[in-house]
């Protein structure tokens, strides 16, 4: 087979799948070492994104998927008669945000960090598919921990967890003055 079959290959597969399918499992089905299957996919992605196609194609961790361009999701959710997706409040993206960036994490932690209740929120946020049950911690009454899923990384449009942007540093508390310090063992 020559290159444009393989991604051709590739591409049929994906769309006829619609979920998000392994490098290994592409390596497999073209009877192909991976590294070559990644290239192929690459290439793949890269002219889905030239040329005036509808779709694209998502890497999510070590997995592909077929997706339709953001740009055409109005049209799309009007032709399919879908109901238009409610935006994630600022106290969903708050937890999704702790959950991603501190994962696995326990619904205490979550709840220290905001210093409110999070049940109802961790609850939306696993209907949607964007956090799931990780396990659960070895600690009295084994908290249960959450981590994001692979739905998480493609709304975000996220290869994987290491794509998140950088937290902003935090200022380096200014040390307080030997006076100050005798100021507050008085008050003491």
């Amino acid at each position: 087979m020559e290159i444009k079959e393989y991604q051709a290959v590739i591409e049929a597969v994906l769309f006829a799948s619609g979920e998000p399918v392994s490098v290994d499992r592409l390596a497999e089905i073209l009877e192909l070492d991976k590294p070559t299957v990644l290239k192929l996919a690459q290439s793949l992605q890269e002219r889905l994104e030239q040329k005036d196609s509808g779709v694209c194609l998502l890497r999510i961790d070590n997995q592909f998927q077929m997706a339709s361009k953001p740009e055409y999701g109005d049209i799309i959710r009007k032709v399919m008669d879908m109901r238009r997706n409610v935006p994630l409040s600022p106290a969903a993206m708050e937890v999704l945000s702790i959950v991603a960036y501190n994962q696995p994490v326990t619904k205490a932690f979550i709840e220290q960090i905001r210093g409110v209740d999070c049940s109802g929120v961790l609850q939306s946020l696993t209907v949607k598919e964007l956090v799931e049950e990780k396990g659960r911690l070895e600690l009295p009454g084994r908290p249960l921990l959450y981590g994001t899923t692979d739905n998480f990384l493609r709304c975000f449009q996220l290869s994987s967890l290491e794509e998140l942007p950088p937290l902003p540093e935090k200022e380096k508390a200014q040390e307080p003055s030997e006076e100050g310090e005798q100021e507050e063992e008085l008050k003491l």
